[in-house]
């Protein structure tokens, strides 16, 4: 498992250097194979090299086609010449910018270039020169209310050390950053941050069907539905912890999901609510041949031993491993319901190992235990995913979630989720809210 150091500072403020933390955690917790510096090095005022720029001009290179010949002020007053090779980006734009002398992620030191008889004193970069993401098609373009000049590093995340670690099976509440922030707490001392994701009031109501058939194999299943999401990329900071963490950037709203499957342990899916039947959850076993096309493109048959999340028609997911082609988030989805709920982890390890099929949700799912993983911790979870944006907000009531957002504003929908063939009832939720990505 990969843990920056920088998300794990988040939740609990130990002082001195990540390396002195690691010895000692090596002693009481567990084993630290190593710690990498990933990014842009922190040395030597490196960091100081690079900087927010607005473009002041930006046109066609008089040497060669397809280089653009750009003015950029970094904030020293007279603006510098740059050469640069994407046209994703034109006058008025702010992007990053590195100065000569800067050492780059690679370790190439940075120099003035001749370039077709221009000289270029300075570099635009992408998001994968910063190690940032994995686009290297154009130019990273920066919000466009940062001022030209700001240091890069006060506004994105440059630079990390990332912890590899290997925990035991027996401490499922280490496969989060959060449980391992409550180790370094009782360890050193430091001071550890509340548990991530706030839930504001309810203020409007609809009912949403959740069915748990099953209540041994899910004794809890939290839906939340978010209406009118846009699907795009993250933001860079999100997309950096990821990649950090050893995860591939994917979309806004999957992308949500596995940081907080990472902040807290409890792995969450995201369906098109769109493409589920009558719009409708049924969490119960698999029938004799039933099949599935897995995430992973797929056709997997299963048996009556396997749970699954189907909707009014057939399986969307099968529990605690994987989800479906079917209903999976694609650049056209407009409205979400987000999966929060808590697996028989016996179930699932059964389930993945006779489909040999190991997945991030599976690994934290098999590893869980009652005294140590409550079923409380999937409405952590679904809270955290929905403060993830400023628009997705969710509260408990009665065990009933939902929650709407549209414009900015919050309508709140109760949810009705019954359970099938039994006297117990499950806890269900749906909420909605637009999806930006932060």
């Amino acid at each position: 498992m990969k843990v920056p150091a920088s998300w794990l500072r988040e939740y609990v403020a130990f002082e001195g250097p990540v390396e002195a933390v690691a010895r000692r955690l090596v002693f009481t917790s567990f084993e630290v194979d190593r710690i990498v510096r990933r990014g842009v090095p922190d040395e030597d005022g490196n960091l100081g090299l690079y900087r927010v720029g607005r473009v002041v001009e930006a046109g066609k290179h008089p040497n060669a086609d397809r280089l653009q010949l750009c003015r950029v002020d970094v904030g020293e007053g007279e603006p510098r010449q740059i050469v640069c090779g994407a046209w994703n980006f034109g006058a008025g734009a702010n992007v990053a910018v590195a100065l000569p002398g800067a050492v780059l992620p690679d370790g190439q030191r940075l120099e003035p270039a001749n370039l077709r008889g221009e000289v270029s004193n300075g570099m635009i970069l992408s998001e994968r020169e910063l190690e940032l993401g994995a686009d290297h098609t154009g130019i990273l373009v920066l919000p466009s209310e940062w001022q030209a000049g700001t240091p890069l590093g006060d506004v994105l995340p440059l630079g990390d050390d990332v912890l590899e670690i290997e925990t035991g099976y027996n401490r499922p509440d280490l496969t989060a950053i959060y449980g391992i922030a409550r180790e370094v707490h009782a360890l050193t001392g430091a001071e550890l941050a509340p548990p991530p994701g706030r839930d504001p009031a309810p203020t409007h109501e609809e009912p949403v069907d959740v069915v748990v058939e099953d209540l041994e194999r899910c004794p809890r299943y939290i839906g939340r539905v978010f209406r009118d999401v846009a699907v795009g990329e993250s933001p860079p900071w999100l997309k950096a912890r990821l990649i950090a963490a050893g995860m591939r950037p994917i979309s806004n709203v999957v992308d949500v999901t596995n940081y907080v499957m990472l902040a807290l342990g409890s792995p969450l899916h995201a369906f098109d609510r769109t493409r589920l039947a009558d719009g409708r959850i049924v969490v119960r076993r698999a029938r004799a041949r039933e099949t599935i096309r897995t995430l992973d493109g797929q056709v997997r048959e299963l048996t009556p031993d396997d749970l699954v999340i189907a909707d009014a028609a057939r399986p969307v997911a099968i529990a605690g491993v994987m989800g479906g082609e079917q209903s999976e988030v694609g650049p056209e989805t407009t409205e979400v319901l987000l999966e929060a709920a808590n697996f028989e982890q016996l179930g699932v390890l059964r389930t993945s190992e006779r489909l040999h099929l190991r997945s991030e949700a599976s690994t934290r799912t098999r590893r869980r235990r009652r005294r140590r993983t409550r079923p409380s911790f999937s409405s952590s979870s679904a809270a955290r995913a929905s403060s993830a944006t400023p628009t997705c907000t969710t509260r408990c009531r009665s065990g009933r979630w939902c929650a709407c957002g549209r414009s900015g504003r919050t309508r709140w929908r109760a949810c009705t989720c019954r359970p099938s063939g039994s006297g117990r009832r499950s806890t269900g939720s749906a909420s909605t809210s637009p999806a930006t990505g932060r």
